[in-house]
């Protein structure tokens, strides 16, 4: 064998080993928004819903002051946490006598979500709507039994056990890849998405892209500069490590919208997801640090202290709690 021949084939056996090694488990990260590489230290986080061993760090861009998770857990590596146990993609609906509650609970906040919406969409038989990060799919089910409208979903775990997705048009894998047509829908919701992307900015310009002339898209986070991420810090539900990988301000949501290419339409300093999850689970979280939250059994204690709190929650509108929502349109 040459020289030649033999360095070929070093190359390919190496190539080869590199193909196959495992992807590492933690990767770093540029500011989503400028692309800096230079921050500071913010807040170090746990998982505390699941409580998976390990910590996460939150860094500060010193250029453009947003928050994210870096580095964080590799695409490859991240389905693990969004497992049937995770809150969104839960199979079990059988919670004995407090089924009705949590039904209840969960239709709720899909009415709220519609509340939401129809005050700036009016959706009908022609009408499409798109939910990006649609996990079971029961708004979008919603939105198909009330109005008629066709709807279509896109989340990047395989739901599709649900029955709830049955006569939605689902796509699996990340938004950005879905064969999803230009200016097409007249809705587009991202529930608690934004906060999870692995590029924020490519998913709102895709928003953007499928969006019709005259849709609205409809976007809810947690908020940053709220009262329960200073009251509880480190402890704060919407960290939820490491799932979350962006943490939004009102500046810097309302900073990315305009950056892709969309213009503000309204902002509300509140969400269609309740509040006193935020401060039930932060509680939660303070005293189970980080061994995680068993909802077989927080789920009493959950209803009993939302009875209890219902005063303080009428209003949670005017109180900047824990969310936010942004309703957009494409820039003219």
């Amino acid at each position: 064998m040459s020289a030649t021949e033999e360095h070929r084939k070093t190359q390919k056996g190496e190539s080869v080993a590199l193909a196959s090694a495992p992807a590492p488990f933690f990767e770093p990260v540029s500011c989503y928004f400028c692309g800096s590489t230079e921050y500071d230290d913010f807040i170090t986080a746990e998982d505390d819903l699941g409580g998976t061993p390990g910590t996460f760090r939150f860094v500060r861009c010193t250029r453009c002051a947003l928050a994210y998770q870096n580095p964080r857990v590799a695409l490859d590596h991240i389905g693990a946490y969004y497992d049937d146990q995770y809150i969104a993609h839960r199979r079990k609906r059988d919670w004995g006598v407090l089924t009705p509650l949590f039904e209840r609970a969960m239709n709720k906040l899909d009415a709220d979500k519609d509340g939401i919406v129809s005050r700036y969409v009016t959706l009908g038989a022609d009408s499409q709507a798109l939910d990006v990060g649609c996990a079971v799919g029961t708004f979008l089910q919603r939105l198909r039994n009330r109005y008629g409208a066709h709807v279509a979903g896109v989340d990047f775990k395989d739901l599709t056990f649900a029955s709830s997705l049955r006569g939605v048009e689902f796509h699996c894998g990340l938004f950005y890849d879905a064969p999803l047509e230009d200016q097409r829908f007249d809705l587009v919701t991202m529930w608690h998405f934004l906060e999870h992307d692995y590029d924020p900015l490519r998913s709102l310009e895709t928003a953007r892209r499928v969006l019709k002339p005259e849709g609205r898209l409809v976007i809810e986070v947690p908020r940053l500069d709220s009262r329960t991420f200073r009251w509880f810090g480190d402890r704060w539900p919407g960290l939820q490590a490491p799932q979350h990988t962006v943490l939004f301000d009102r500046g810097s949501l309302l900073r990315a919208v305009r950056k892709s290419g969309l213009e503000v339409v309204d902002y509300l300093p509140y969400g269609a997801f309740p509040a006193y999850f935020y401060l039930f689970t932060g509680a939660a979280f303070r005293m189970l640090k980080g061994r995680g939250l068993n909802l077989n059994r927080a789920i009493a204690p959950y209803f009993i202290g939302q009875l209890l709190a219902l005063p303080v929650m009428l209003f949670e509108r005017r109180l900047n709690l824990a969310m936010q929502t942004v309703v957009c349109r494409r820039a003219s």
